[in-house]
């Protein structure tokens, strides 16, 4: 490390993908970090999720970190094992392993307003320090308990998808699979074929975006050892990223033309794949395509119309001891209960205790909604800077692509701590609160605002997301507003 740079000590909350990201910048960068994971493994979301049927809905190809291109992948899209393998790889090529802490939960961070830094209160009981923390715990981790009566009275195995056991009992039982988010969409799709019988209970229909899958040979693997100018013809192909773009402006623009393609395909797909005109109708969501997350899907339609699959649209009233009574009275009688159910998404790094400036909780900085200024830092909570947090761009597209920019735009408010021109910085109050006011303004007339339940909404109903365009994403993220920030130096802080 040179001579004129402030030495720092990082603290990395999270070793899923972002937080093995920011390992790899932090040791390129030659900096003194940490990486504390509440696991004994890394891998966040695909060390969580085991379930039957885990698959990326992104082209395996372009779910990889820029600077890490992989030839081993064996299909077009890649099973959840797979990239495991790949997040741990990754992680011992860049000399990333050896700087995570296993089994080390962080349950408190405060900041030290006296000596500028933050103190961790770690599971282990162990309290360490840093002048920097980058939360990267991800989204998507808290399971989500459905609202059921009953539940403890199943005689058989009951479990949530994320906690999914190898001995779960699905072959040749009968099975029960609650929620049809992508999770349950692709767990119905695997256990169709290995189940005596599959009842998959939806409260509300999805619309099925039909993609294209097929495996690699190894031939074509060795070409991809051989040539990585084949794999980056893969993940930079322009109809991938031209359905990117085409994908956000949909988003923004819900009376686009964009929009429109996206409807038709999704009906056309579920006219053209479901025989049966009263299972089509089963089928047929009653909300625009898009509203909720696109469910990405080359074989749910034949699943569900094998003889072997029930679509169960009647309401769950409760479950009894031998399977789900309906609210028409009927009872259908399961084995195996499946909770496809999702997580808190309003989560994040919380139940963390986080503690700012003048004793600011994050709990009270988040209330009614969790927010962050460009999805990255919270005023009143100095040098703390978050990726994939609340606000961030969401829908059917890399989200390492979305972390890989927001650490550049990171990374140039740390070269003002590296270089001692700061000693904090932090978004200002009223910079935040503009941000705020025009991002739920237009948040509130996306696809995802126009009238269907989804995870994507907060608790007032707003959708909690980037509501611009990708390449407007890309644009913010591109250089800090510096003007937006607050920065003390170090000889403001020593008159203090």
């Amino acid at each position: 490390m040179s001579t004129d740079r402030n030495p720092l000590r990082f603290a990395v909350i999270g070793a899923g993908m972002a937080g093995l990201l920011a390992g790899v910048r932090l040791r390129q960068a030659g900096e003194q970090f940490t990486i504390f994971e509440k696991a004994d493994r890394l891998g966040g979301t695909w060390r969580e999720n085991r379930y039957p049927g885990l698959t990326c809905d992104v082209p395996a190809h372009a779910y990889t970190y820029s600077f890490e291109p992989y030839a081993e992948w064996r299909a077009y899209y890649a099973k959840g094992a797979e990239i495991q393998t790949y997040f741990q790889h990754t992680a011992d090529r860049y000399g990333v392993t050896p700087h995570i802490r296993f089994g080390a939960e962080v349950v408190a961070c405060e900041w030290m307003e006296d000596v500028g830094r933050w103190r961790l209160g770690l599971s282990t009981g162990e309290v360490v320090e840093a002048e920097v923390v980058i939360a990267a715990s991800g989204v998507l981790h808290h399971p989500k308990m459905p609202d059921i009566d009953g539940m403890e009275d199943f005689a058989g195995t009951v479990l949530h998808s994320a906690r999914w056991q190898d001995e779960t009992p699905v072959d040749d039982v009968r099975v029960g699979v609650i929620g049809n988010g992508s999770t349950g969409v692709q767990i119905v799709t695997a256990l169709q074929s290995r189940a005596a019988r599959l009842v998959h209970f939806q409260r509300s229909p999805q619309w099925i975006m039909p993609v294209p899958y097929f495996e690699y040979s190894e031939d074509e693997r060795e070409a991809f050892r051989r040539d990585p100018a084949l794999i980056d013809a893969i993940r930079y192909n322009k109809d991938y990223w031209d359905s990117i773009f085409r994908f956000t402006h949909a988003i923004t623009d819900t009376h686009g033309p964009e929009i429109a393609a996206i409807e038709q395909i999704c009906l056309d797909n579920l006219e053209n794949s479901v025989r049966d005109p009263a299972l089509r109708e089963k089928l047929r969501p009653d909300y625009r395509a898009a509203c909720k997350r696109l469910i990405y899907s080359w074989s749910y339609y034949d699943a569900v119309q094998q003889p072997n699959v029930d679509v169960e649209r009647e309401a769950i009233v409760r479950v009894e001891a031998d399977g789900v009574r309906l609210a028409d009275g009927r009872l259908q009688p399961l084995d195996t209960l499946i909770l496809a159910t999702g997580f808190h998404a309003d989560r994040f790094i919380r139940p963390t205790t986080v503690t700012g400036r003048d004793g600011l909780s994050l709990d009270d900085a988040w209330t009614p909604r969790p927010t962050a200024y460009y999805a990255v830092t919270i005023p009143g909570f100095p040098n703390f800077f978050m990726l994939n947090g609340p606000t961030g761009p969401v829908g059917n597209f890399s989200l390492i692509d979305i972390a890989e920019r927001q650490w550049a735009y990171v990374d140039q408010l740390l070269d003002l701590l590296r270089r001692g021109e700061a000693r904090t910085i932090e978004p200002r109050a009223e910079a935040h609160a503009a941000y705020e006011e025009r991002r739920i303004e237009a948040a509130r007339s996306t696809i995802f605002g126009s009238g269907c339940r989804s995870w994507y909404l907060d608790a007032t109903g707003v959708p909690a997301s980037w509501p611009w365009s990708y390449e407007a994403f890309a644009d913010a993220m591109s250089a800090p507003v510096m003007a937006d920030y607050a920065m003390e130096s170090p000889v403001e802080a020593f008159a203090r």
